[in-house]
């Protein structure tokens, strides 16, 4: 019997891809189709998304898909970054492109939202870590502005329904997405319509909530014949990206209540948590800043947003652009060459989530902590690398303190998985056993809960036991204890909780 194919059409920050999934009913094999970059566009001030660029590249592996596997394609899903959106006219029309989170236009948001509901009972009716790139604060400054979109909009869709929408013509907020957006009660699982009213944030745009595994329809008819894929399912992942990487944890313990092992799922940004059956909604996760977001199976991803790979990356972009272009074989030498633990930066500090350059806002952020800057390169890498490591350990203490639990194990899925120097300094940092892989968590997670929405796999605990057999982990063992408790002390003055 031919093995069922599934396709993942994965889409990040930086890049996206299309990934059939290749099932025989005991192993998933991934075979990469189409691959392409994405980034934010500035324009006029602002930086915006290119929509129809995304969707064009969509286009171009789903035909690929096509051409390869034919009618053997049984679904795809879609899944993306959380809290960005479009607005579709009454005419379903696309209000303009969308903006990217890192756009500035939220500057100074947060406090605006609090003169007018505060603090507390936002996080009360949402449970939402507090950032200014969530969605509730992109339509507040929309509203706040005097921009017309909002009284023109008829439809909400953030960026996995528009593409889902696009596909199928069929419109819904899928729940993982929505839950990253500060717009949904995580108890009830819908909108927290009374907090959006009170900010005069019209709620006739919402659309349903819908869960993964739902399958929301075939391909328009136009698309369909196109591509020649008259049969093929349009199947939700979860559409947070996030959401499905945690699914392709191969963690063996399905104790929620009290969990044993938290997870990273490491990329531009790093988000880490763990899996429970109800959202925390106490004084002390407001005060540690956490977020309830909706995971797969009905569950809920208590989770902490740490800046990523996203500080590297950009020290390499700003280097390229200076024509000190250095490959990352070379970055990663030159960064294990560079004393440990020299210089320390708090990766959360609002300098560095969208400065002009990187590398220069790393050097001031040392010099005005009194550490004299980084001299080179490696230098840089090795400070942004070991102080990711030494937050991912705050984090867990503060997991640890939500849960009442002692956390043995922290998985580390996705891209950054491949960064090694990264995974032992999170082993080192945390003295945890780290367990490292797949790589292709997200676009694993998705194919898996396609799988399970076809009926091939029972639930989500078989598909993580498919996943352990399917593809290899990377084990790191913590070392150097006295270096990174001192290392940490020093981390707590620059980056109080």
């Amino acid at each position: 019997m031919s093995d069922s194919v599934f396709l993942a059409v994965d889409i990040g920050a930086s890049s996206g891809r299309h990934v059939a999934g290749l099932f025989d009913g005991n192993r998933l094999r991934l075979e990469e189709v189409y691959r392409f970059e994405n980034g934010a566009v500035p324009a006029a001030g602002h930086l915006y998304w290119d929509l129809l660029q995304q969707w064009s590249h969509i286009r171009t592996g789903l035909r690929m898909a096509a051409n390869k596997y034919g009618n053997r394609l049984a679904s795809l899903g879609v899944d993306t970054w959380g809290v960005d959106y479009g607005l579709l006219d009454k005419r379903d029309e696309l209000l303009g492109n969308p903006f990217t989170y890192r756009d500035h236009r939220a500057d100074g948001m947060l406090e605006r939202a609090f003169a007018i509901v505060p603090k507390e009972q936002i996080f009360q009716q949402t449970g939402v870590q507090f950032m200014q790139i969530n969605t509730l604060y992109q339509l507040l400054s929309s509203r706040l502005s005097g921009s017309p979109i909002l009284d023109a909009a008829e439809t909400f869709l953030m960026m996995p329904d528009l593409f889902h929408w696009l596909l199928t013509g069929e419109k819904a907020n899928e729940f993982t997405d929505a839950s990253t957006s500060q717009c949904l009660d995580p108890l009830t699982q819908d909108w927290s319509k009374s907090l959006l009213e009170q900010l005069g944030i019209p709620t006739g745009i919402l659309k349903n909530i819908v869960h993964p595994g739902t399958k929301l329809g075939k391909l328009r008819p136009q698309l369909a014949a196109e591509m020649g894929l008259s049969k093929i399912e349009v199947v939700l992942p979860g559409t947070h990206d996030t959401a499905s990487a945690v699914m392709a944890v191969p963690a063996t313990s399905t104790n929620r209540a009290t969990p044993d092992w938290c997870y990273i799922s490491s990329g531009t940004w790093s988000l880490m948590g763990v899996e429970i059956p109800q959202p925390i909604l106490s004084r002390r996760c407001l005060e540690l800043n956490f977020t309830n977001e909706g995971g797969v199976d009905n569950t809920i991803r208590l989770l902490k947003n740490i800046s990523g790979l996203w500080l590297v990356q950009e020290c390499r972009r700003i280097w390229n652009q200076t024509g000190k272009a250095q490959s990352w074989e070379d970055l990663s030498r030159a960064a294990a060459a560079a004393p440990p633990l020299a210089y320390l930066i708090d990766p959360d500090d609002a300098g560095f989530l969208s400065p002009d350059n990187m590398p220069q806002a790393i050097a001031e952020y040392c010099r005005r902590t009194g550490q004299g800057a980084p001299p080179d390169p490696g230098a840089v890498l090795r400070c942004a690398l070991e102080s990711l490591a030494l937050a991912y350990r705050r984090v867990l203490g503060a997991l640890e303190e939500l849960t009442g639990g002692r956390i043995n194990r922290i998985h580390i899925v996705g891209g950054g998985t491949q960064n090694r120097q990264l995974c032992q300094a999170a082993a080192d940092a945390c003295q945890r056993r780290v367990v490292a892989g797949p790589v292709e968590a997200t676009a694993i997670g998705n194919l898996m809960m396609q799988a399970v929405a076809a009926g091939q796999v029972a639930n989500i605990a078989q598909a993580r036991e498919i996943i352990r057999h399917s593809f290899s982990v990377d084990e790191y063992a913590p070392r150097d204890k006295a270096a990174w408790d001192a290392a940490y002390d020093r981390f707590q003055k620059l980056a109080p909780s």
